[in-house]
């Protein structure tokens, strides 16, 4: 690799046909932190700014091929995985990454939509917990999605202290917890455990509908990792690029939601 040539990260995630989340967003983050941005599709979705209409998830011999077509070429610094439809699916991507071994795996633990409904099945829930959390470097999981994968509620400051330090027994090997569910006054705490250190990131709560957050902070970890920072530096990091890109965001489609603006995101003030 030439010193000209930037890392690679890849991305095994779905595709949103808005351009607001998924893959889509996962690239603009990539390419905003000078990283190569590659992909796995592991969904693809009709999706704008209200809703999602049809979802169809390719056969598993094709996201198979696409992961090993990519790991056969380049030199992958960080792996984040988004939407993973199912069970067989979540265990495909844990082979593949058990035989890879990439060095940095960040996890972004999609499974529940914006309305609060529960996008995985009790099986793909399993094999979360069973088969991805033992290989994440990093797990990024807002409220609800760290609610479903203890099996129980969080409610306050001291609920999600104590859900962080759970989720690391559960064999992840660091968790960012978002804070943009939990109500904690006008701003939002994200908390960073990695069985060692505490770290609590916190931001002015903004009056926005945002999409496509998760998808690109979990991106942006990832990048920061490729860039070489630690993992709770790459956290702050990458915290601070989504507070920028959503005070900048705008709104492309014909509702109130906003996407992020990746080009301003990428200039800190």
């Amino acid at each position: 690799m030439s010193p000209s040539t930037p890392v690679s990260a890849l991305t095994i995630a779905g595709s949103d046909s808005g351009g607001g989340a998924g893959i889509q967003a996962d690239l603009k983050a990539f390419a905003a932190h000078r990283v190569h941005g590659l992909s796995a599709i592991t969904a693809l979705t009709a999706q704008h700014t209200r809703g999602v209409t049809a979802v169809h998830v390719p056969p598993l011999e094709f996201l198979r091929a696409q992961i090993d077509a990519c790991f056969d070429d380049f030199d992958i610094h960080a792996v984040k995985l988004g939407m993973l439809a199912n069970a067989e699916v979540i265990h495909l991507v844990a082979d593949a990454l058990e035989q890879r071994r990439p060095p940095q795996i960040v996890i972004d633990p999609v499974m529940v939509a914006t309305s609060g409904a529960k996008l995985l099945e009790d099986s793909a829930l399993r094999a979360m917990r069973e088969r991805l959390l033992p290989l994440a470097t990093l797990l990024t999981p807002n409220t609800p999605e760290a609610e479903l994968l203890l099996g129980r509620s969080i409610n306050n400051a001291d609920d999600a202290e104590d859900a962080a330090a759970a989720l690391l027994d559960m064999g992840a090997g660091a968790v960012l917890l978002k804070g943009g569910h939990l109500l904690e006054g006008s701003r939002v705490i994200d908390r960073y455990f990695d069985g060692v250190s505490r770290e609590e990131f916190s931001h002015v709560r903004l009056p926005v509908d945002a999409h496509g957050t998760g998808c690109t902070l979990a991106s942006a970890i990832a990048a920061q990792l490729c860039c070489g920072l630690s993992l709770a530096n790459a956290c702050e990091a990458a915290i601070d690029y989504v507070a920028r890109g959503l005070q900048g965001g705008y709104h492309p489609g014909r509702s109130e939601v906003m996407v992020l603006d990746h080009f301003g995101a990428a200039r800190p003030a």
